[in-house]
């Protein structure tokens, strides 16, 4: 087994007055030699659970500053190796050991002790002494411990955003109209003051019990709805549907938008549906700091209760840039935060002057790549493909962005340093930004540069052969598989749909895979991902080709999916030297979970609980 990390380097890097406080252990309550994490008396779980909410609200509202930092603990499986490090061979041990905000060491509980004791005798001889005595703190029989969590795709303000008021779930377009009926009533500000703006995120046309577009008309029949300015946002983020009132604030419109669409009735009289680039046709008002922080608090909320420990956003506008930049400034970040900068075609190119967020807030914020999107989405009908859709033969889906542009801006940004991330979905879309990829090798080191693919949901054989060449890495939502694998076919037609969601063939022509939600368009929780990309089956253990899974030949192992969403997710993000294992030298996060998602049977994955999550040490969530 490896060493005790230095702990004396660690200490180091505290000030002077650091130094002279005794940090708190993170877990209050624990003895210091043995006791259950999770097992303890009544009265001592009482009083922990007090201190877990306390921790919990405390993190959710301040991120501890340096002087706060937790004490030296190792965790450790009562009996065997139920610790799934993630490292570079997949180990699994039976401890770890924590500390102040970093793994020092991991291995079976008689090597920590004694590498523990060796340390201690070592560090008597300087200023920076250890505990004389190694706290150790065990999880239950059946529980296991992972790496942090990451979520490799996810937009942070827009779930919060939907979580307030929640569409997807409606079978109709009227018990939609319903529910923003009930938010309105919901909020005295918005009931009794008409000319406020209505927002909301998550609505999908294509679950209704009759797929068609909705109408301006449908919000102006219910008596509360109408007359207001409403915006809401589709599930996939690739559409808005808008009141009356918003669409005549933006008259005239044009005939025509070039990668996008206004959908319109048989007469020419727009709906307000816009999709794609016709969004950026409406205008709302930018939401205050305190409406973006209410949204933050309901994303982090679930996030930290679902075990992730990093999100990475697709897509900070300089708004979602400057409120993450100033929650990170103060020390507020609760969450670490990966932030890709939206590329916007219309205004200056800022690559060569822009400064990168290189772990602000003390590695809680980076943000050096770029986000561009080449084209829509296949719910929508806007992914670009080679051929016409099956089902829709006049469309071959949209560009949202010139191929042209894409050969000109991607090598830009890449000889400047930056990672180019582009969602590309349809195989036009994805051949062509791979096009671009392979330009702009005569000016950067693609691979070393980490570009990704953000979706790469329909490929061309020649095209996967491409990823590995490239270094590319596929940024893959494995909950968007089991969602559309119900029109997949009618969309794409029989063999086309073959290479959508074709993860195994990805992986074995070299590509590197991450694993993400995209929420708000999915459930933000991790392991629904890793369900999906295991067993690519609905949560009910359907999918149209049978209970083996909708083509089961491209499913991933368990290995390759938790190294989706921990180490493989720290590589995108170039923070895998000190994120995304438990390993020696790297960053405390962490996460319990109530059963063996690696070993127990797939029907079983979702049924498993998080237990505890821990960042940098300390307890963020958990009911102990």
């Amino acid at each position: 087994m490896p060493p005790l990390c230095d702990c004396n380097q660690i200490l180091r890097r505290r000030t002077p007055s650091e130094e002279k406080k005794t940090p708190e252990p993170p877990f209050s309550g624990a003895a210091p030699a043995t006791r259950h994490l999770f097992g303890v008396s009544r009265t001592s779980r009482l009083c922990l659970l007090i201190v877990s909410v306390a921790l919990s609200l405390y993190f959710f509202v301040q991120r501890p500053s340096s002087d706060d930092l937790p004490g030296s603990y190792a965790v450790c499986s009562p009996s065997g190796a139920y610790i799934y490090t993630a490292d570079d061979t997949n180990t699994r041990v039976q401890c770890l050991v924590v500390h102040r905000s970093h793994f020092v060491d991991t291995g079976s509980l008689d090597d920590v002790r004694r590498r523990w004791s060796e340390a201690t005798r070592q560090s008597k001889r300087s200023d920076n002494a250890l505990p004389r005595q190694l706290e150790i703190r065990y999880i239950k029989p059946g529980q296991v411990v992972l790496p942090g969590l990451s979520d490799s795709h996810a937009h942070i303000l827009e779930y919060g955003a939907m979580k307030q008021m929640p569409m997807e779930d409606a079978r109709t377009v009227e018990e939609t109209v319903r529910r923003v009926r009930e938010y309105i009533l919901s909020d005295p500000d918005l009931k009794h003051d008409k000319t406020k703006f209505v927002e909301g995120w998550g609505w999908d046309h294509t679950n209704w019990e009759r797929d068609d577009w909705p109408s301006f008309e449908h919000l102006e029949a219910d008596p509360v709805v109408a007359g207001r300015p409403i915006v809401l946002q589709s599930k996939d983020g690739h559409a808005l549907w808008v009141s009356s009132l918003v669409l005549q604030s933006m008259e005239p419109l044009p005939d025509e938008v070039e990668g996008g669409a206004i959908i319109r009735n048989s007469s020419g009289r727009a709906l307000g549906v816009f999709l794609d680039n016709a969004q950026e046709l409406v205008k709302r008002p930018i939401p205050t700091y305190k409406a973006l922080e209410k949204r933050f608090a309901a994303t982090v909320r679930d996030a930290l209760s679902h075990g992730l420990t990093t999100i990475h956003d697709a897509g900070f506008d300089p708004m979602s840039l400057n409120f993450f930049r100033r929650q990170a400034d103060e020390g507020r970040l609760p969450i670490r935060i990966y932030g890709m900068t939206y590329f916007d075609e219309s205004a200056e190119y800022w690559g060569d002057n822009a400064v990168k967020v290189l772990g602000a807030g003390d590695n809680r914020l980076w943000a050096r790549s770029v986000k561009i999107f080449a084209d829509g989405a296949l719910r929508s009908g806007g992914a670009a493909l080679y051929a016409p859709y099956a089902d829709n033969p006049d469309s071959r889906g949209l560009m949202r962005i010139e191929p042209e542009v894409l050969k000109t801006v991607i090598p830009r940004f890449m000889r400047d340093g930056w990672q180019v991330n582009v969602h590309a979905i349809g195989d036009r879309a994805n051949g062509m930004v791979l096009d671009a990829f392979e330009e702009a090798l005569k000016h950067a080191n693609v691979t070393a540069l980490r570009p990704r693919l953000e979706h790469a949901q329909i490929l061309a054989e020649a095209d996967m052969a491409r990823f590995g060449d490239l270094g590319v890495i596929a940024s893959i939502q494995p909950t968007h598989a089991i969602s559309d694998m119900w029109f997949g076919e009618e969309r794409l037609g029989p063999e086309r749909v073959k290479g959508l969601y074709a993860f195994r063939s990805i992986l074995d022509h070299g590509a590197r895979i991450t694993l993400g939600s995209d929420s708000p368009v999915e459930e933000i929780n991790p392991l629904a991902g890793f369900y999906a990309a295991v067993t690519r089956l609905s949560k009910d253990g359907r999918s149209p080709h049978g209970p083996g899974g909708w083509f089961p030949e491209q499913r991933m192992t368990r290995e390759e999916a938790l190294r989706g969403m921990t180490i493989d997710p720290a590589y995108a993000s170039f923070t895998d030297g000190i994120l995304g294992s438990v390993t020696a030298g790297k960053r405390a996060d962490y996460v319990i979970l109530s059963q063996d998602i690696m070993t127990i049977p797939p029907e079983n994955i979702l049924d498993a609980r998080v237990v505890a999550t821990v960042i940098d040490g300390r307890l963020v969530y958990g009911m102990v």
